[in-house]
């Protein structure tokens, strides 16, 4: 990343490492857990997704949730797995290049890649020491993080807020190259390190004048793409669009559902869109990151979450939902950690792509 003085880190409060922005206010969450009686609440807020979804749940599991028709087709593998027997799986179950590749339980893009053609593929499959999940590329333009919280007790849940995403992009003048080009844009500068890993020898081209070329295509704010408040799209449209996928999701209360669709009407009206990923009691209130937007409402963002998030919590424990014990969730943190550092290694693995004969000729 581009260094910065100490002005900049303090204003651009949204590139702080995630200890560090959320420090200040864990004794909130702290707080929450003793009124739990010191059990881990959140595992109650979507009783049918492993921790409710705020650490080490299974995107497959939770694909498996989600309505016919709604989300990508997607296959679920080991470590070990050929790229030949991935390739006849994915070639009987209608999955073709581009395709994108990622770990099973994952976090804030690491380890996400997408993958154009064979000789891709057979570099990348043997990388994964985790199990991961194929899935083809969503052609969609636009993406949107909507999140939506239902009270148990209530008829119908609402969205609490929308994040809109602009993904990581450079437009050629036809002298700059893209090294350049990413030098000098304030964002996709502060990620220079993986970028220049990932681009490796097409940091050297030169782009036409007013070609716009993207290179973070993931709706990943740790990867580069800029977020913003999309709030002003809330209406009873669109709390009618979530209950309506949100009945159809068996156990989800509490969470974000990140969307690929071209065109927001066609969306509401349950056409043409993609659900990407849906996070569960983890979820951040991503349109906080909006770069307009202060360090207090991102704090005040998050803690009126953890209070919707402990309250729809206690009425699904009140109708049954057990909690997570403190020693279950201790345990569960040491697994987590011990995992983290498997998948930034895998990440670092894989960003470290040679360039292949085929990107030579393309």
């Amino acid at each position: 990343m581009k260094k910065r003085n100490l002005f900049q880190i303090i204003r651009e409060w949204e590139y702080w490492p995630f200890h560090c922005l959320y420090g200040p206010i864990y004794i909130i969450f702290v707080w929450l857990i003793i009124r739990s009686r010191f059990r881990f609440f959140f595992s109650a807020a979507n009783p049918t997704i492993y921790s409710g979804g705020f650490i080490m749940e299974s995107k497959k599991q939770v694909y498996d949730l989600l309505p016919d028709g709604k989300f990508p087709p997607t296959l679920y593998y080991e470590p070990g797995t050929t790229a030949h027997t991935l390739l006849q799986d994915a070639t009987a179950t209608g999955i073709g290049f581009p395709m994108v590749l990622k770990p099973d339980i994952g976090g804030r893009g690491r380890a996400v890649v997408i993958v154009k053609n064979e000789e891709e593929l057979e570099y990348y499959v043997p990388k994964y020491n985790l199990p991961f999940l194929v899935q083809p590329f969503i052609p969609y333009q636009q993406e949107a993080g909507i999140f939506f919280v239902k009270n148990p007790d209530e008829e119908a849940g609402r969205v609490t807020g929308i994040v809109g995403k602009s993904f990581g992009a450079v437009t050629g003048d036809g002298i700059k190259n893209i090294r350049r080009l990413i030098e000098e844009d304030s964002r996709l500068s502060l990620y220079t390190e993986s970028l220049f890993l990932q681009l490796g020898d097409r940091l050297n081209e030169v782009l036409a004048k007013d070609h716009k070329e993207t290179l973070v295509p993931f709706g990943n704010h740790a990867r580069g793409t800029a977020f913003f408040n999309w709030d002003h799209l809330i209406d009873d449209r669109l709390h009618a669009w979530a209950n309506s996928l949100a009945d159809r999701i068996e156990g989800f209360y509490y969470g974000r559902l990140d969307v690929r669709f071209d065109n927001w009407e066609d969306m509401l009206n349950d056409e043409k869109f993609s659900i990407i990923e849906l996070n569960g009691a983890g979820s951040e209130p991503t349109h906080m990151y909006d770069p307009s937007k202060s360090l207090l409402y991102a704090w005040k963002e998050i803690i009126r979450h953890w209070m919707m998030l402990w309250r729809v919590s206690k009425a699904n424990h009140q109708r049954g939902a057990g909690y997570m014990s403190f020693n279950e969730g201790r345990k569960m943190f040491r697994n987590n950690s011990a995992y983290e550092m498997q998948l930034n290694e895998l990440h670092a693995r894989l960003l470290k792509k040679p360039v292949l004969e085929r990107d030579l000729v393309s």
